[in-house]
C-alpha cells in the first residue's frame, strides 16, 4: 500500500511539473532534411534538458505558423518564441544585415562565420533590439548559386533578362538587376509552385536549399555562380527575452550556439556532398566566369556605400577584400 502510495505521489509531482513546464514555440520555413531543420530539432532537445524541464519546446518547421517575414511579426507580437529566420526578411527590419550579402563578399563560409561572431554580429543584435526582436545567434544559410529550367548561366550576359526569383531581400534584388535580369521577391513556401507555372525562369539559392525542397527536380540548371552569403538568424520575441531569468537566457544562448555548430558543419558539407548526388538525380552544374560576375555588380557596392559607409568599408576589411 506503501509503495502504491509513494507511486501516485510521484507519479502527481511529475504531471503538475510537466502541467507548469512553459511551451516555447520554435519556428522556421525550411523542410525536413534541411540543416536549419535539424538545427532546430536540436535546439529543442539542448534548451528542454538544460532548462531541467521548466520548459518544452514545440518546433513549427516547413512555413506551417507563416512566412519568414511572418515569423518575424509573430515573434515580436509573442504569438511565437523563437524563429531560425532568413536574412532577407531580416533586412526589412535590421536594414544593416543584408549588407552580409554583398556580392562575392566572403570568399568562404569559415569567412563569413567569423565576421558574424565578432562585433558586426553584436553591432547586429543592438539594431535587432530597438525593432522588439533579440538576436541569439547566427546560423548559416550558405553561399548562394542560380539554378534555371532550361539552361546555363556562366555568364552575366547569359542571367540578362531572367525572371528570377528572389528572397524579400533587396540586397539579392540590387545584384540581378546590376546583371540585367528581372527579378521578383516571392515567399520560399511558395517557389515550388511559381517554378512550375513558368512565372520565373529560375531562382536562387544555396544547395542545400535546392535539394531539401526539391528544387533541382523543377529547375535541373545549376550555375555554381556563389554570388552572394546568407547567414539564418536566430531571433526571439524581445518582450519574451526580457521576461526570462538570466539562467534560463544562458540556456537559450548555449543552445543556439550548440545547435549552430552542428547546422554550420552540415551545411559546410552539403557545399561539397550535395553536387554527386544532385547529378545522380538529373542535375547539370555549370561553373562561371567569376571575374565577370564581380564586375558586373560593382555598381552594388558602390550604391549601398553612399547609405552605408562605415560598415560596407568595416565588412570588406574584416572579409579581406
Amino acid at each position: 500500500m506503501k509503495s502504491s502510495l509513494i507511486t501516485l505521489i510521484v507519479a502527481g509531482a511529475l504531471a503538475a511539473s510537466a502541467a507548469s513546464a512553459e511551451t516555447v514555440i520554435f519556428a522556421h520555413g525550411a523542410n525536413a532534411g534541411n540543416p536549419r531543420f535539424v538545427a532546430a530539432e536540436k535546439w529543442a532537445e539542448l534548451f528542454a534538458a538544460c532548462t531541467g524541464g521548466a520548459h518544452t519546446v514545440n518546433v513549427a518547421p516547413s512555413a506551417t505558423m507563416g512566412d519568414d517575414v511572418e515569423l518575424l511579426t509573430s515573434a515580436s507580437a509573442g504569438v511565437i518564441q523563437i524563429t531560425a529566420n532568413s536574412q532577407g526578411a531580416m533586412s526589412q527590419i535590421v536594414p544593416e544585415i543584408g549588407l552580409l550579402g554583398l556580392p562575392f563578399l566572403f570568399a568562404d563560409l569559415p569567412a563569413a562565420w567569423a565576421v558574424l561572431d565578432g562585433e558586426v554580429g553584436e553591432m547586429l543584435d543592438a539594431r535587432a533590439q530597438n525593432a522588439g526582436l533579440k538576436v541569439l545567434g547566427f546560423w548559416d544559410n550558405g553561399i548562394r548559386h542560380v539554378s534555371h529550367t532550361k539552361k546555363a548561366v556562366p555568364t552575366p550576359a547569359d542571367v540578362a533578362g531572367m525572371k528570377i526569383r528572389t528572397p524579400p531581400d533587396n540586397m539579392t534584388v540590387a545584384i540581378f538587376q546590376a546583371l540585367g535580369a528581372s527579378p521578383a521577391p516571392l515567399a520560399f513556401s511558395e517557389l515550388p509552385t511559381a517554378l512550375q507555372s513558368g512565372v520565373f525562369d529560375g531562382q536562387e539559392n544555396p544547395l542545400t536549399n535546392i535539394y531539401s525542397s526539391k528544387i533541382h527536380e523543377i529547375t535541373p540548371f545549376i550555375t555554381l555562380t556563389g554570388h552572394k552569403y546568407e547567414s539564418t538568424p536566430v531571433v526571439a520575441g524581445l518582450g519574451w527575452w526580457s521576461g526570462l531569468d538570466a539562467a534560463t537566457q544562458a540556456c537559450a544562448l548555449s543552445a543556439t550556439a550548440e545547435a549552430g555548430e552542428m547546422q554550420r558543419a552540415l551545411s559546410l558539407e552539403a557545399e561539397t556532398s550535395l553536387r554527386p548526388t544532385m547529378e545522380a538525380e538529373g542535375a547539370t552544374f555549370t561553373e562561371t566566369d567569376r571575374a565577370a560576375f564581380v564586375a558586373a555588380t560593382a555598381s552594388v557596392y558602390d550604391a549601398y556605400a553612399r547609405d552605408f559607409p562605415e560598415l560596407v568599408g568595416a565588412l570588406r576589411e574584416a572579409a579581406g577584400q
